[in-house]
């Protein structure tokens, strides 16, 4: 009998291509830009066209002071100019709020050893994984890590820290379901300090609804962390989704009242036509 036919080769999936940030912006490119090319459509810059252009920026997820600002500067140097004046003014307009926001230090530089950092967000927001993201680039930059895992009051915000630290490689710390998070807090900077880790990355619970106690709690934890590691956290880090628009704007004082935050994270931009509430947060905060 013949030999049976060898059993075909399964074929390699194809190389993902790398997505730039360009193209994951394309839905709120779309809405704004898409927008005021359909407002002018040939017309000057006056009148009615002010006004649509000021419902426009208004549904734009800018955020209300900074809709108002980019329409003064639009009244003060574009009034009756055409669409390239108009989208000049624009530009300039927004790139001089969030360039006051760039900053000059490498977004991985460590501050001290360990670099201790705090991670705050709502529940939901990406929180989770953005420390999972942060720690596999520490870890690939050759530094070891500890995970702390904060959010108490999920069992599940636990578990999945836990699997991220698997995938890590990074020991991850953990207190007993509906602990006190500034305990874990502690335990991890020490932690941190007996395994000689260059770096601890602090998760923390975001239960907005219970606002008070919330504010109250964050407050606790850095002073715990402060007190057993002077001049700590030396990030703190709010995550905030695109996709809740102008609700990202009002999270951010919630949590800039309770901690110092020293940068923003935001998620689940290529999903959203939301992405102008970047630009309201750069110039809130």
């Amino acid at each position: 009998a013949p030999a049976p036919a060898p059993a075909p080769t399964p074929a390699a999936a194809p190389a993902r291509a790398p997505v730039r940030l360009f193209d994951r912006l394309a839905r709120t490119r779309s809405a704004l830009v898409g927008g005021l090319g359909r407002l002018l459509a040939g017309r000057r810059v006056e009148g009615d066209v002010l006004e649509e252009l000021e419902a426009l920026l208004f549904g734009a997820d800018l955020g209300v002071k900074t809709a108002e600002s980019l329409l003064e500067a639009v009244r003060s140097k574009a009034a009756g100019g055409d669409a390239a004046d108009l989208r000049r003014v624009l530009r300039e307009a927004i790139l001089e709020k969030v360039r006051r926001v760039e900053s000059a230090v490498p977004p991985l530089d460590t501050l001290a050893t360990p670099h201790i950092v705090l991670v705050l967000g709502v529940n939901g927001s990406g929180k989770t994984t953005t420390i999972g993201k942060l720690a596999a680039q520490h870890a690939a930059a050759g530094r070891r890590v500890v995970l702390g895992a904060g959010d108490t009051f999920r069992a599940a915000a636990i578990e999945q820290l836990e699997i991220w630290g698997e995938r890590v490689g990074c020991e991850v710390v953990k207190g007993v379901a509906g602990g006190d998070p500034a305990a874990v807090a502690f335990d991890t900077v020490k932690a941190a300090k007996a395994r000689g880790a260059d770096v601890a990355i602090i998760d923390t619970a975001g239960r907005l609804q219970t606002k008070a106690p919330l504010v109250e709690e964050l407050r606790k934890i850095v002073r715990v962390i402060g007190r057993d590691c002077p001049g700590a956290p030396h990030e703190t880090l709010l995550v905030l989704d695109a996709n809740t628009g102008q609700n990202a704007i009002s999270q951010a004082r919630v949590f800039t009242e309770a901690a110092g935050v020293t940068a923003l994270v935001l998620t689940k931009l290529d999903g959203t036509a939301k992405g102008g509430v970047l630009v309201g947060l750069a110039d809130e905060f």
